[in-house]
């Protein structure tokens, strides 16, 4: 199914099932597009031209002014023979998503396509969001200090539309569609890569078991994940936020019990 074709568009918009991105970075040719196409379509910033001596990436890193992130990576293997590692990173859009729990405004949101969306009109600047992410994704921009990241193009999606990354794509490098179909697509595609001698194929983000419930953004890498300055086990800051509330609660009666003792043992004597 693309979301392109009207029928597939219809069902998916009624009933709609968690929509993800696979990025195959075996394809990814560098060329930026994605990075482009967002900042046009959602008006993102411009965040430096200048060259940063990190090879031939000017962008560096996600944050609030670049959502979509091409990193340039330059390797040597065991034979001395040098290689580009080519990624365009993006929000993970995570199962677990601790961005979601510490947000006091309700600014970040669950949309009804599985996506963490930040409804930056709702957003008071505090940053709990910033330090929540494991992978480092969301920022706040200095004008005032609010909290902005990719929406994988919300306001596309609730029109039948793919996200403007993907779309630009030339390679299919990223691909956009029902997480359940991507992760089958990155079976598939990772066991070609394996029947054709490339052992050193993975995908990051697949395992929903993992730290963060599985992500809504999957890649396949031809390293290992912090090679592309992805986290290798990532976890959901707030994993033990229950547990600590229960032991504060836990401590807090505790506390009112004996204070209403030692009332009560004073009024006996």
């Amino acid at each position: 199914m693309t979301v392109t074709d009207p029928a597939a568009v219809s069902g998916w918009l009624d009933h709609p099932p968690r929509m993800g991105f696979f990025t195959d970075t075996t394809v990814c040719i560098g060329c930026k597009a994605c990075e482009v196409a967002c900042k046009e379509w959602n008006a993102v910033p411009e965040d430096g031209l200048s060259l940063t001596g990190m090879s031939f990436d000017n962008s560096i890193s996600l944050g609030a002014d670049t959502w979509r992130h091409v990193a340039f990576i330059e390797r040597r293997d065991d034979a001395g023979d040098f290689r580009w590692l080519m990624s365009s990173d993006v929000c993970k859009h995570c199962t677990e998503a601790g961005c979601l729990d510490v947000c006091p405004t309700g600014s970040l949101m669950r949309s009804e396509f599985g996506t963490v969306v930040v409804q930056e009109d709702i957003c008071n600047g505090c940053g709990y969001c910033v330090s929540a992410c494991p992978f480092g994704v969301i920022g706040r921009r200095e004008e005032d200090g609010r909290a902005w990241k990719c929406t994988m193009c919300y306001d596309r999606l609730t029109d039948g539309q793919e996200p403007a990354c993907a779309k630009a794509c030339p390679t299919q490098s990223i691909q956009f569609g029902p997480l359940d179909e991507l992760r089958e697509r990155a079976d598939t595609r990772l066991a070609q890569l394996h029947g054709a001698d490339v052992p050193e194929a993975r995908l990051y983000g697949r395992d929903p078991d993992s730290g963060v419930g599985g992500t809504g953004a999957m890649f396949l890498l031809l390293d290992e994940p912090e090679v592309y300055g992805l986290p290798p086990d990532p976890v959901v800051t707030t994993r033990h936020l229950p547990g600590m509330w229960r032991a504060a609660a836990i401590a807090a009666a505790a506390l009112a019990a004996g204070v209403a003792g030692s009332f009560a043992g004073r009024r006996s004597s």
